[in-house]
């Protein structure tokens, strides 16, 4: 694990500074814990992290411990700070990057460095690091981070847009991944078909609502996006957020399909194309019988994107070979994106062409970043978020008008977001921030 020399880093008061984090010491063992953070080197930044949204790979990490590949083997001794969706406020600058990074300025941090594999005690922030996470008061950002342009500054006007930038940029590089042929010169073409018909399967979820978002306004958009799910709960909120109208005013007819109420999904979905196949696939829950059922979706030269991580190491799904012979079916993966995907997705929420916000259906402190973490495949509703200078239990949007029957701060938060169609928003996110109790 990376060492720092022992000493300690004061604040401009002279006082010793200080985090709260979570730390993560072996399978399903998180601890929130305060302990002094090491005097910043001359490479390195020392920053305050504001908020951060909970991965189900954070989840991963935490269940598997040293196990995880991201994970170092003695974070027994050496545990390491979870959470890689953080934005925060740059508060001090070592002396080889004063003139690239300014005191005050918010960021976002891409933690897929591509720096160095765990075994030499470096993978990625929110999983490798003693010192930077995203459940955390205070870090030390250490010099890869900035070395592989990794720091990403912004002007947003929330910091949860910036915590919700770095899914949004693991949405945005399965878009990019995606590939087609040019058979006349044997030449991959990257990223879906423009005007194509695309699909995503499971396409509801908290990730779902966020590639609903981009496939509709990003600049390479599908002529049909058919999007799939069980629940019907979740599909009627999606319906109101991420509507047809909306969808069809960018050139896209979008179609939401409950394929519990369908007797064979795949004519049906097929259906809805005319009888033909999909050009891009997407996805979005390790379900061997998904998989086969989108791979039974795909048109001649039809890309699978598998964006749904198994914890399973072993987890299979039958493909049809024939297919992918006599109608060059393709299929590819991504666990997260790049740096350039980041700085995508953080321009686009910059200028209002997607809305990240919808993803949010919880909100809690960094005390309840514990619980949530662990058990949070079984809490239904979309993100969590976290907010990591304040005390506050993970509590659903949806909950806040009962809880403000005795609690004015809730009251308030109800009325916010009851205004923003029941979404989170940078109201609320500076109510909270100024209101809520102090961790």
């Amino acid at each position: 694990m990376l060492l720092y020399k022992a000493m300690n880093k004061t604040d401009r008061k002279g006082h010793v500074m200080k985090t709260k984090a979570v730390r993560l010491y072996g399978k399903n063992d998180l601890r929130l814990e305060e302990f002094e953070l090491p005097e910043i080197g001359r490479d390195e930044i020392l920053a305050k992290i504001v908020s951060d949204s909970i991965c189900m790979s954070t989840h991963k990490a935490a269940e598997l411990g040293p196990d995880h590949k991201r994970v170092p083997s003695n974070c027994a001794t050496h545990p390491t700070i979870v959470g890689h969706e953080f934005c925060g406020e740059i508060v001090q600058v070592g002396e080889k990057w004063q003139n690239d990074f300014k005191v005050g300025q918010r960021f976002g941090v891409q933690p897929a460095l591509n720096y160095k594999p765990k075994e030499n005690g470096l993978g990625a922030p929110g999983y490798s690091y003693e010192y930077i996470g995203g459940n955390a008061t205070y870090v030390v950002i250490p010099n890869e981070v900035m070395e592989c342009g990794c720091l990403i500054t912004h002007e947003s006007d929330a910091y949860f847009k910036v915590s919700l930038s770095e899914p949004m940029s693991c949405i945005i590089a399965g878009f990019h991944e995606n590939y087609h042929s040019d058979y006349a010169n044997h030449a991959h073409i990257m990223g879906i078909k423009e005007g194509g018909a695309a699909a995503i399967l499971a396409g509801v979820g908290p990730m779902g609502l966020g590639c609903i978002d981009y496939a509709i306004h990003c600049d390479r958009r599908p002529s049909l996006l058919v999007v799939t799910d069980i629940d019907s709960a979740r599909i009627e909120r999606a319906k109101t957020i991420l509507t047809p109208e909306e969808a069809e005013r960018n050139g896209v007819k979008l179609v939401y399909v409950n394929t519990s109420e369908v007797e064979d999904p795949v004519e049906y979905i097929k259906s809805l194309n005319g009888g033909r196949g999909y050009d891009d696939v997407f996805v979005y829950a390790p379900v061997a019988a998904l998989v086969e059922q989108g791979d039974a979706l795909l048109a001649t030269d039809g890309c699978l994107n598998f964006f749904a991580g198994p914890t399973d190491s072993g987890f299979k799904a039958k493909f049809n070979f024939f297919d992918v012979h006599y109608s060059f079916h393709r299929i590819t993966g991504t666990s997260g994106g790049n740096t350039n995907d980041m700085v995508e997705a953080i321009k686009l929420i910059s200028d209002g062409k997607i809305n990240p916000a919808m993803m949010i259906t919880h909100v809690g402190g960094l005390d309840s970043a514990i619980d949530t973490t662990l058990n949070l495949p079984s809490i239904k509703g979309g993100k969590k978020l976290v907010y990591t200078h304040i005390s506050m239990p993970m509590t659903a949007i949806s909950d806040f008008a009962e809880l403000g029957k005795t609690d004015k701060m809730f009251a308030d938060l109800a009325e916010i977001c009851e205004r923003n169609n029941g979404i989170w928003s940078t109201e609320a996110e500076k109510y909270l921030l100024a209101n809520a109790k102090r961790i």
